[in-house]
């Protein structure tokens, strides 16, 4: 942004005012389920499976989204009372999703996938072999080629009606069990759901617009109250009057998410699952564990990447790959190849010349229709516009790192500009807490309402400070304009700042409400150095 608008309170609370053109939807304005293509089908043969006393099984997925997705099947099965087995994959010996290899372990009259199933083309001949009746509920973008099952459900088919398509997986089979409940003519409150249904809303990058924005700006104050032991954890550990959907993002979802990228995710599942506080707390200092590992396997990984990156030639799209980088972090080292290279990234871990891995796109780029159109190297591939997951043999990985070079040059260069969203230059007089007031407003933030990000242009470096336990923070105290007397404190987490010769920065930040022991002051967090 060459010459951004220099904004007061007043003309921000209006640019913030123009992305909702429409009110907040109501809980009760959710569209139907029953739109849902297959859903009432689906919840017809769940319900008679149920009073046919018949062996269910559930088979998720190991992110956070497929682990909360399990834990409402769960949840709302165990308050029928129903016994179902509820199996996730291990990302190691398991693969993704419904697997001939998890096949192997079920024995079921009728199988339901949740965050998953919307390839498993083999696995649902399998099921049709054994004579056991498969429902599939997902998310994901469907191929031409559909499994053979009793019943899909996935806002994503062409067919389907319901009116808003980007919704999780958690999201569909929450509301397939809204018409198993009527089917049954239970009573079981659907909104008891809402604290981790918006946890997996937000894990999973879904945009915080219409019903998404609905179900996390009311599920977020479910959690505020809810007594489910992982709530009442999670309010804890945060240690806030109220929580705010970055609070999930940043210290909620990575802990969940890894001990499917580590060890397995039944750790996470038996957190959100569990019947008493000490069960709960038990699972959550294990997350904590696994967390802490995941950040120290990620940060090796990252360096071996860069400097594989750096030893290549690559044009639009990076594909780097090594000798068993851990397959559980290559997912967050491709997003942190995007923010080093500005460019769509693809991270492979090679293991007994199989390769493995995660893309991360920028932009307007569509990675998953980039990876589709070279499928033909691949052994198998799915995800979204922004991120996917492929498997391919390693002897293929040159040859599909050139193709997908060719394909990505027919893409207009625009596409590949990272989104950066500054709205403006902040006049240093609005920063104060009624600008924290009228944030409050927008809430909830997140992906297609992203926290607004500032630009300092040229500021007076006055101090810099390091803090951390490690001294690899940075405090930085600036004058944004010379005749100003007011300084502002700005905080780079991860970097030590090197002072340039003018003693001047430039750099995007966001303002954030800090809170502790009840005090709540403004916190200036960079975003971006330039």
């Amino acid at each position: 942004m060459i010459n951004p608008p220099t904004l007061t309170k007043h003309s921000l609370f209006k640019l913030l005012s123009q992305r909702f053109t429409a009110q907040d939807k109501k809980l009760s304005q959710i569209p139907n389920p029953a739109l849902l293509q297959d859903a009432p089908k689906a919840a017809k043969k769940i319900a008679s499976a149920i009073r046919e006393n018949k062996k269910i099984a559930l088979v998720g997925d190991y992110d956070v989204d497929g682990v909360v997705s399990t834990a409402i099947m769960v949840d709302f099965f165990r308050q029928i009372p129903y016994p179902i087995e509820a199996i996730i994959p291990n990302r190691f010996t398991d693969g993704y999703g419904v697997s001939p290899s998890i096949l192997e372990k079920i024995d079921a009259d009728l199988i339901i996938t949740v965050d998953n199933g919307i390839s498993a083309i083999e696995a649902a001949e399998i099921c049709k072999d054994r004579g056991i009746e498969l429902i599939i509920t997902d998310h994901h973008t469907p191929s031409e080629i559909l499994p053979e099952a009793y019943a899909i459900v996935n806002p994503k088919l062409s067919t389907c009606e319901y009116p808003f398509s980007e919704i999780c997986g958690a999201q569909v089979a929450w509301l397939l069990l809204a018409l198993v409940k009527k089917e049954l003519n239970i009573s079981i409150d659907m909104k008891q759901f809402l604290d981790i249904l918006a946890i997996a809303i937000i894990a999973d990058i879904m945009p915080l617009i219409d019903i998404n924005r609905t179900l996390v700006k009311e599920g977020l104050k479910v959690l505020m109250l809810s007594e489910r032991p992982s709530s009442v954890i999670i309010r804890d550990f945060i240690n806030k009057s109220t929580l705010s959907s970055e609070d999930i993002a940043f210290q909620i979802a990575p802990r969940i998410n890894a001990a499917g990228r580590l060890e397995d995710a039944s750790i996470a599942l038996d957190f959100f699952t569990a019947t008493n506080i000490n069960e709960a707390y038990k699972q959550f200092e294990l997350l904590g564990k696994l967390n802490d590992l995941r950040k120290e396997t990620e940060a090796q990984t990252t360096k071996d990447a860069i400097k594989y990156v750096n030893s290549t030639n690559h044009q639009k799209v990076i594909v780097a790959c090594g000798e068993n980088w851990h397959e559980g972090v290559v997912g967050i080292v491709a997003a942190r190849l995007v923010d080093k290279f500005n460019l769509p990234s693809i991270v492979l871990s090679i293991e007994n010349g199989v390769a493995k891995g995660s893309a991360r796109s920028i932009g307007d780029v569509n990675i998953y229709e980039l990876i589709k159109k070279n499928k033909h190297f691949l052994d198998k591939f799915g995800g979204h516009k922004m991120a996917a997951g492929l498997g391919l043999n390693a002897a293929n990985i040159e040859l599909f790192s050139d193709a997908i070079n060719q394909s990505a040059l027919k893409i207009a260069d625009k596409d590949f500009i990272p989104k950066d969203n500054i709205m403006g230059i902040l006049e240093s007089s609005s920063i104060d807490l009624e600008l924290l007031n009228i944030f409050d407003n927008f809430e909830p933030f997140g992906e297609a309402n992203p926290r607004p990000t500032f630009l300092i242009k040229d500021a007076m470096i006055i101090e810099v400070k390091t803090f951390g336990k490690e001294k690899n923070h940075s405090k930085i105290i600036v004058r944004q304009n010379q005749h100003e007397r007011k300084t502002l404190e700005l905080i780079l987490f991860k970097e030590v700042l090197k002072i340039p010769q003018d003693a001047k920065l430039t750099c995007s930040y966001s303002v954030n409400k800090n809170e502790y022991n009840s005090r709540i002051n403004i916190q200036l967090l960079i975003n971006k150095l330039y």
